[in-house]
């Protein structure tokens, strides 16, 4: 499904929902993925956010983007790239969008502020003071944020256009950082491809195992993976010719349920966000409707989230959510609620509770 067709969806879907009109059930949903500002740290106006919100969207998390484009005067001129795949400038990262996100929502009376769960995110993964930077943050504005993320491990055409150290799932500054969160009681939302892009069909995803073991490392942890693990070009993995699907030959159902099913793993979730993502997931009707019965087996371990960045308008914010329509009315109504809206209040509840008694702890 492409990008317009999305957008042609919404459009039409949006019509009869204005922000701050009645809204169906059906029609609501909490943002699990939301990133207020963009690539050069420019973004909604807080309260135009709240106004889209409305009240199809009773409650949200709220983060920039933990990564700045360089504006490099030498390889662009006078244009000024505003997103990572524009130029190919550097991108480094930007620590200041802690500040900048909980003064925002510090801004807001006590009445917006329970509607958002604000995000660590600048931070470099890599850097074994991470874990100090997120402490810092929590110090200098207790009773703010709820979890971190996004941030990036492995990312298709992002992670090498940022210099230094290239961040790894096995790094043990990562290991610090999800330690902490589990500590503390962030709730992670973590981006990390599943596979190279142009992978072989067939062959093991090339970042599953160290995935899987850094999953298991931290137990304690509650952990979201963005886009159930995949990207632009990162597809779902495929199995290999006629052969039956096995775990010598994997698909993407495959890999993913066995996460699920992993009683290890089951402090592990999956958000549906992205439009690139709903483009596999609403491929094709059977796709569709192989996607919605494994969400109908483990309807606690999805959340839905748009992953918009920035936007100018109700049609662009609710865009993601309306082209999954397919997939909600493929959904049992328990499923579908617990995707849209039950299961963020569960994990973001809980790590509110847990993040301030642990301010509280340290006399914050």
């Amino acid at each position: 499904m492409s990008r317009a067709t999305l957008l042609t969806l919404a459009a039409l879907a949006v019509a009869g929902h204005p922000a701050g009109g009645q809204t169906r059930s059906e029609d609501q949903f909490n943002d699990a993925h939301f990133h207020l500002t963009n690539y050069v740290q420019r973004g909604t106006e807080i309260r135009d956010f709240l106004r889209m919100m409305g009240t199809r969207t009773p409650r949200s998390t709220l983060f920039g983007i933990p990564l700045q484009q360089t504006w490099s005067y030498e390889n662009s001129g006078d244009f000024a790239p505003t997103y990572y795949l524009q130029t190919d400038a550097p991108l480094y990262y930007y620590s200041f969008t802690d500040a900048f996100i909980a003064m925002t929502y510090r801004s807001l009376a006590p009445e917006q502020r329970a509607r958002l769960d604000p995000m660590i995110t600048g931070f470099n993964p890599a850097d074994m003071y991470a874990a100090d930077h997120i402490r810092r943050v929590l110090r200098t504005f207790p009773g703010v944020f709820t979890g971190i993320g996004e941030f990036s491990i492995h990312k298709e055409f992002v992670s090498s256009k940022i210099p230094g150290e290239v961040a790894s799932l096995t790094d043990p500054a990562l290991d610090s950082i999800l330690s902490l969160a589990g500590q503390v009681g962030l709730v992670v939302l973590i981006h990390n491809d599943l596979d190279v892009p142009f992978a072989k069909a067939g062959a093991e995803p090339v970042y599953l195992a160290q995935m899987k073991a850094l999953l298991r490392r931290h137990p304690k942890t509650t952990i979201i993976w963005a886009h159930v693990g995949l990207g632009r070009v990162v597809h779902p993995v495929t199995a290999s010719g006629t052969a039956p699907v096995t775990e010598r030959n994997p698909n993407q159902g495959l890999i993913v349920e066995g996460i699920l099913s992993d009683p290890a793993l089951r402090h592990v979730y999956f958000d549906i966000s992205w439009d690139e993502v709903a483009k596999y997931l609403l491929a094709t009707p059977e796709v569709t409707r192989r996607s919605a019965a494994m969400i109908n087996r483990y309807p606690d371990r999805f959340l839905f989230g748009s992953d918009v960045v920035a936007p100018r308008d109700t049609a662009q914010y609710f865009a993601v959510f309306n082209a999954y329509r397919p997939l909600w009315a493929a959904l049992t109504p328990e499923a579908s609620r617990k995707v849209r809206k039950g299961n963020y209040e569960r994990l973001f509840d809980a790590a509110r509770r847990r993040v301030r008694a642990w301010e509280r702890s340290q006399g914050l």
